[in-house]
């Protein structure tokens, strides 16, 4: 009988439409196909979850401290590898009729205690103060993650060793233990400087990866893993290293403008870097002693570091807000 059933269906229309209308069962619908994985046309509209490192990516492009540091940083890289792009000069080419002598047209630093052009000076000094601080922060990073990673893991008698072995190290002072070590090495280049760092740096890397290892391997995935039979290396590799590695690299970050800095300390001490070397370090210590009679000397090579170390202390606070999600 279709006659009874026409106005059943009208009014089943005249209901839905009276709650809302159309418009809101258009809506509705169309909530309905964005949530559907294939969207209204199956074109993958849903997007996935990004993951941690794109995520602090996609902050870090917005983060207007990490592109002015970075800028910077850029330019130093630039500057150390290819000095000649901005300064022709030989910094090791003096002149003692100008010793002392302020800004002159093509010197606009002036000259220091031995008639060489600061400004060429600064340019070619960021070389040497660059090198040490990423080789040494590299070095550290590595063989602090290495033994803090394997003590977190296999945990035990390795574990407590590593822990006594680091609290002798942090009970040295830094800079006493630089006067002593690096006063009997005769060695000009960068390589001994890099070496006392890596040594009293490690342990502070080490108690960040051993941290980050600890937390991750009790995550449920690391035990499902070990529940299907993975290998200790499978578990190391895949699955604890990526999500215990964000930690150390904060952490890397920020000691690298640190690394410069302690470099700058050595040198202006006389036991780092030494001449003919060029470094920021050696020409503050030079300068010290004309502070009143040419202060220039000492405010650009002084003010180079400041800017190096700033940049990069800002650049590692920019990471560790990307990369920590407790900060959000």
């Amino acid at each position: 009988m279709p006659e009874p059933s026409e106005p059943v269906e009208e009014g089943r229309a005249i209901a839905a439409t009276g709650a809302g209308g159309p418009t809101d069962l258009a809506m509705d619908e169309a909530e309905t196909l964005e949530k559907t994985p294939g969207g209204p046309k199956g074109t993958g509209a849903e997007k996935k979850p990004r993951s941690l490192w794109s995520d602090a990516w996609h902050d870090l492009r917005r983060n207007p401290v990490f592109i002015i540091s970075g800028l910077i940083i850029l330019f130093l890289v630039i500057i150390a590898i290819w000095p000649s792009l901005i300064a022709s000069g030989d910094p090791l080419d003096c002149d003692l009729s100008k010793a002392q002598e302020g800004s002159q047209p093509g010197h606009p630093f002036g000259f220091n205690g031995q008639g060489c052009d600061v400004y060429t000076r600064t340019v070619y000094g960021a070389r040497a103060s660059i090198q040490v601080g990423v080789l040494a922060t590299l070095g550290v990073t590595l063989l602090g993650s290495l033994l803090g990673g394997l003590a977190g893991f296999y945990g035990g008698g390795w574990d407590a060793i590593l822990s006594r072995t680091t609290d002798i190290f942090f009970a040295i002072p830094v800079i006493l233990g630089g006067l002593v070590l690096l006063s009997v090495i005769s060695n000009n280049t960068i390589w001994p400087v890099i070496g006392f760092i890596v040594l009293l740096g490690w342990p502070q890397i080490s108690r960040i990866a051993r941290g980050s290892v600890i937390t991750a391997k009790q995550n449920d995935y690391v035990q499902a893993a070990r529940a299907l039979g993975a290998s200790n290396s499978r578990m190391l590799l895949r699955h604890i290293t990526p999500n215990a590695v964000a930690p150390v690299i904060v952490v890397a970050t920020i000691a690298l403008g640190t690394y410069i800095s302690l470099e700058a300390t050595l040198s202006f001490l006389g036991v780092g870097l030494k001449p003919p070397t060029v470094s920021w370090g050696i020409d503050i210590s030079s300068a010290s002693q004309y502070i009143r009679n040419a202060p220039h000397m000492l405010l650009w090579p002084a003010g180079a570091l400041a800017i190096t170390v700033l940049a990069f202390i800002m650049l590692g606070d920019a990471v560790r807000d990307a990369l920590d999600p407790k900060l959000r």
